[in-house]
């Protein structure tokens, strides 16, 4: 029931002339439009009529009454507004006055200094509304992600006309870069950094993971052997994680991450991505002693470096409007394009391709790691599969029967010695040996270098974790000999000889076709193969000024 507001001397006159009524849906909505008009100080005067229909004062609030701390004043200053409606009313709030004497606490009553205003309806904003659809497919996806600032130049112009002048090289990289693509959006949006960052691999290697630059960069993030080893990037004969989608894309983003933590610039982050955080670092330093500016067009800064930026922003407005561009970028739906499945066994490459259903190129293109035909469980656990094609994989994995997955296995070499000698012991041609194991020409294999030699039946167990995470190759340049006789001196031994002749008691042994503790007589022929020396060419020597430099501040 709603009692009567006849009493309220500063309640309006709307409000006096409500009955007793029942408070139902269709009450509520005109008693709260006359309640809106009432000042605050009428709501605190009749609190205890407001509890008995259950007022809150979120009900005032919306009410437009008051704001929420102005009633959370006015609640700290009386009794509370909401309490059970009925006979309990003045127990409960006979219960509080007297919980507040117990805790000698008074404080004074707080009521506003002017009247309140009722809410204005909401009025229309003209601030945009983000689409609460996903997008359709990832072009789209990647223009909502943008936050880098834009860079505005002839540069930019010039790489833009270069681009759009080259449909088929954007159609390759375009498709090319349809498997990896979605992954690096999803890491770039996960650490919330730009997504314009996910075309950078368009500049580095046209996202082809098997590029390799002429200072040994390798994979379509484009790591040199140091950086990706301070990166946790793994590289032995085996694999090569450079190369590797995930790896190589988290690698990437860490240390985009860390040079944009120094630099507190993208643009400068990318210019030390391509030419080297110090360089970068000493730009700066000289700009600023010199006075000048210290942004990304204001640095001195080789070629490449200075068009690597621009070659992001056009590859960006190239995407942001291909119409413009006349360029039409293919369809990459926005979803993963990959998963991961994990091996249990040593798999060959080509069976691993075959179980999945998967031509044995896409199979490298989303595992180009592998850079031998075998895949060691022990060292890289999981391979990635089209979507569509990992429980194929594994379907058919469960079910194979035509022996072991793996032909291959790993061999030690017990002592330096010739690729020839190797393929002899391990029952490989030569040819075979050079190829897998990737041997060049004239090379010895050194001692303790592990090579992958066939695996016969008998090997039931696989190459083991240690070996598969750190085997290594070393390889000695080949000694070309030539056959020599020499004379015997009085008393000479094989010994005596072959430390004369700087070579070993066995070899001088085994070309004479003699026991390692046989003597010679005086004068008679030895078999020797000596290392042919290289000619020396004199060169003049030029006595160089010595200049006195003034040491660098």
């Amino acid at each position: 029931m709603i009692p009567n507001f006849d009493n309220s001397p500063s309640c309006p006159k709307a409000l006096k002339k409500t009955p007793h009524m029942t408070f139902n849906q269709a009450s509520a909505l005109p008693f709260l439009r006359r309640l809106a008009s009432c000042q605050l100080g009428c709501m605190h005067q009749y609190r205890t009529i407001a509890t008995a229909i259950g007022l809150t004062g979120m009900l005032a609030v919306l009410a437009g009454c008051a704001t929420p701390n102005q009633l959370e004043a006015l609640d700290n200053a009386s009794s509370p507004i909401m309490a059970s409606s009925g006979p309990s009313i003045q127990s409960a709030a006979k219960r509080n006055a007297e919980s507040r004497i117990d805790n000698k606490t008074t404080r004074a009553a707080v009521a506003p200094s002017t009247a309140l205003k009722s809410i204005d309806p909401l009025s229309d904003t003209t601030q945009t509304v983000a689409s609460l659809e996903a997008p359709i497919e990832l072009w789209d996806r990647i223009r909502r992600g943008y936050r880098m600032a834009d860079l505005q130049n002839d540069l930019v112009t010039d790489r833009e006309l270069w681009y759009s002048s080259r449909p088929d090289y954007i159609q390759r990289m375009t498709e090319r870069s349809s498997k990896y693509l979605f992954h690096i959006v999803e890491e770039l949006e996960r650490r919330n950094m730009p997504t314009e960052l996910a075309l950078l691999p368009f500049i580095e290697s046209a996202f082809n993971p098997q590029a390799v630059s002429s200072a040994k960069a390798a994979g379509m993030w484009q790591f040199m052997p140091a950086t990706g080893t301070y990166f946790d990037l793994k590289q032995n004969i085996f694999r090569d994680d450079r190369r590797d989608v995930l790896a190589s894309t988290r690698a990437a983003l860490d240390y985009l991450q860390k040079l944009n933590t120094m630099f507190g610039d993208w643009h400068l982050a990318l210019a030390a991505y391509n030419w080297g955080e110090g360089n970068v670092g000493r730009a700066i330093a000289r700009n600023k002693k010199a006075g000048l500016g210290t942004g990304y067009t204001d640095l001195n800064m080789p070629a490449e470096t200075r068009l690597y930026v621009p070659k992001l922003q056009a590859v960006k407005n190239i995407v942001t409007n291909p119409d413009a561009f006349k360029t039409e970028l293919p369809l990459i739906e926005n979803h993963p394009y990959f998963q991961e499945v994990t091996i249990s066994r040593d798999i060959d490459v080509a069976l691993a391709a075959k179980l999945a259903d998967v031509n044995l190129a896409d199979f490298k293109a989303l595992n180009p790691s592998a850079h031998r035909p075998v895949i060691l469980a022990a060292g890289t656990p999981q391979i990635l599969l089209p979507w569509d094609s990992a429980k194929v994989f594994q379907r058919n994995f469960e079910a194979y029967t035509l022996g072991q997955y793996a032909s291959w296995t790993t061999w030690t070499v017990p002592s330096t010695m010739a690729p020839s000698e190797a393929a002899r012991r391990t029952g490989m041609t030569e040819s075979d040996m050079r190829s897998v194991n990737s041997i060049p020409p004239r090379m010895l294999v050194k001692v303790g270098s592990t090579l992958l030699v066939p695996r016969s039946a008998k090997v039931i167990n696989d190459v083991t974790s240690h070996v598969a995470e750190n085997g290594q190759m070393s390889l000695a340049p080949e000694i070309v000999t030539r056959r020599v006789n020499v004379k015997a001196r009085k008393g000479e031994t094989v010994a005596t000889l072959a430390r004369r002749y700087r070579v070993s008691t066995l070899e001088v042994a085994d070309w004479n076709q003699i026991t390692a503790h046989s003597s010679f007589k005086l004068g008679q022929s030895v078999v020797l193969f000596l290392p042919i020396k290289a000619k020396t060419t004199s060169k003049r020597i030029v006595k160089a000024k010595v200049i006195k430099r003034a040491p660098q501040k």
